[in-house]
């Protein structure tokens, strides 16, 4: 069969390692595209023989931009296996290092990662299209997404001690409290850090004003969405149950046990990526498609938990007109929403006078076989799943990561996007940096602990059936 076919490898600005390949027909137009991780860690079968207590500091090292949510969902991975809750001040720290993650990685994703797309165009000189060219043109702004995400991790780090990979979160709570003089001076950041956000929200909106048809053509790939909620549908990022929505808004299935995701999830690999096709099991691989995320939990959301944060989620909202907002680019915004609505939470913890409490940690020993901890972390809904055997010792693991779950629809979006842009064999740089974009929305978690800001070279090579060279794109090479 006479075919081409396009490479980009690797993806620039995202954290890890991946590819795309772009399949032409003969006619020269796209047939196919796919997105390819690379790359493989295999943390589930090496923890196996391991404590399940030893595992909230292990599964941190998973990832240097989301540690916070494997760390939380271990440790309720255990209480589960323990029959234990933390006290009501473990959990106040718990989740105020929780929403400081959240901070930090939507700041990284929108302001170092994504705002150079937004800031200086898709078809800016690839070579300064990246952070350093943001703080060269817009040093104010640059310098705020830097502190924002400051902010986020001296949350971590006035607790735990540590910015990244944080210490001190276990099965039954926290290990170290909250001293007054460090809740004093995190309260003094909330101003700036509000601030910040709202004009990062004002520039994407902006944005979306003067590129109304790019916005609306991006990509609006139709889909299923999960996330966690309130019984009363509230957004909860730290402990609520599971609810799934359909492509018109429609409740398919709510409040769900987080600890019975497998009478809902499945998952089928494929033989081109390291990450499984995951999907929602009633309707099969093909209609149970679905997305988790910011995008997704606003989505299945009925309201937010502040007033800032609502009322942007009220502006979200009319978006859709009554349905999903569906539209990837959206990611950007509903990044921006949830990381309002955490500054705002973080600051009633900060104001929760019990928060200071020295009494942090429930202690237990092993009471069942199995147990299952679900959190949201910044790319969606993260599950941690043990078996273990009389002794605590772990038999089985699985971990249902959040980008692997938005995999087919990062593959359904490349392909849209891919589709629109190319047309025959010459491919303008600034087509290309639109089908990275389609991944950059997702703002995917691959290795976990490397990312590049834009630097990275990038190669493109367009090949024939027979496998010759017909043409060729180079980029920092």
């Amino acid at each position: 069969m006479d075919e081409k076919k396009i490479t980009i490898n690797p993806v620039t600005r995202i954290e890890g390692h991946a590819k795309i390949t772009i399949q032409l027909g003969d006619d020269d137009t796209v047939r196919e595209a796919r997105f390819h991780v690379n790359e493989f860690r295999g943390f589930e079968k090496f923890c196996e023989g391991r404590l399940f207590t030893e595992m909230p500091n292990i599964t941190p090292r998973i990832c240097g931009i989301c540690p916070v949510s494997h760390a939380v969902s271990s440790a309720k991975a255990g209480e589960m296996i323990m029959r234990i809750s933390p006290p009501y001040a473990g959990n106040l720290i718990r989740r105020l290092i929780h929403l400081g993650q959240i901070i930090s990685s939507h700041a990284l994703s929108f302001f170092h990662l994504s705002s150079p797309d937004l800031l200086l165009g898709w078809d800016y000189d690839p070579a300064q299209r990246n952070i350093l060219g943001v703080a060269e043109k817009y040093p104010d702004l640059a310098k705020r997404g830097i502190r924002l995400r400051k902010f986020s991790q001296e949350i971590s780090e006035r607790i735990t001690g540590k910015k990244i990979h944080a210490v001190g979160i276990v099965a039954g709570g926290m290990t170290t409290p909250l001293t007054e003089e460090n809740r004093q001076a995190l309260l003094a950041w909330i101003p700036e850090a509000l601030e910040t956000t709202r004009m990062g929200i004002d520039l994407f909106k902006r944005y979306c004003d003067d590129h109304q048809n790019e916005v609306a053509n991006f990509d609006a790939c139709e889909s299923l969405y999960l996330g966690t909620v309130t019984p009363d549908g509230e957004l909860e990022l730290y402990d609520g149950k599971l609810r799934f929505i359909d492509a018109n808004g429609k409740i398919i299935a709510d409040q769900l046990e987080p600890a019975n995701y497998l009478e809902y999830i499945a998952e089928k690999p494929v033989a081109w990526s390291y990450l499984k096709y995951p999907y929602y099991k009633p309707l099969g691989p093909e209609g149970g498609i679905y997305r988790v995320g910011p995008l997704a939990r606003l989505n299945i959301a009925d309201r937010m938990k502040t007033p800032l944060a609502q009322k942007e989620f009220g502006f979200f909202k009319s978006i859709g007109r009554g349905r999903p907002v569906h539209g990837t680019f959206y990611f950007h915004l509903a990044r921006l929403i949830e990381t309002l609505g955490a500054i705002e939470q973080a600051e009633m913890i900060l104001m929760d006078p019990q928060v200071t409490s020295l009494e942090i940690c429930a202690k237990g020993v092993r009471n069942q076989a199995e147990g299952v901890g679900c959190s949201e972390s910044p790319r969606g809904t993260l599950f941690h799943h043990y078996q273990t055997d009389d002794d605590g010792i772990l038999t089985r693991i699985n971990l249902l990561i959040a980008t692997g779950q938005n995999n087919p629809s990062m593959n359904r979006s490349v392909l849209e996007i891919a589709r629109k842009l190319i047309r025959g064999r010459q491919v303008a740089q600034g087509a290309l940096n639109r089908i990275e974009g389609a991944i950059r929305c997702y703002d995917p978690c691959l290795s976990c602990s490397t990312h590049s800001i834009g630097t990275m070279p990038i190669l493109m090579e367009i090949l024939d059936a027979q496998g010759n060279l017909i043409n060729r794109i180079e980029r920092g090479l």
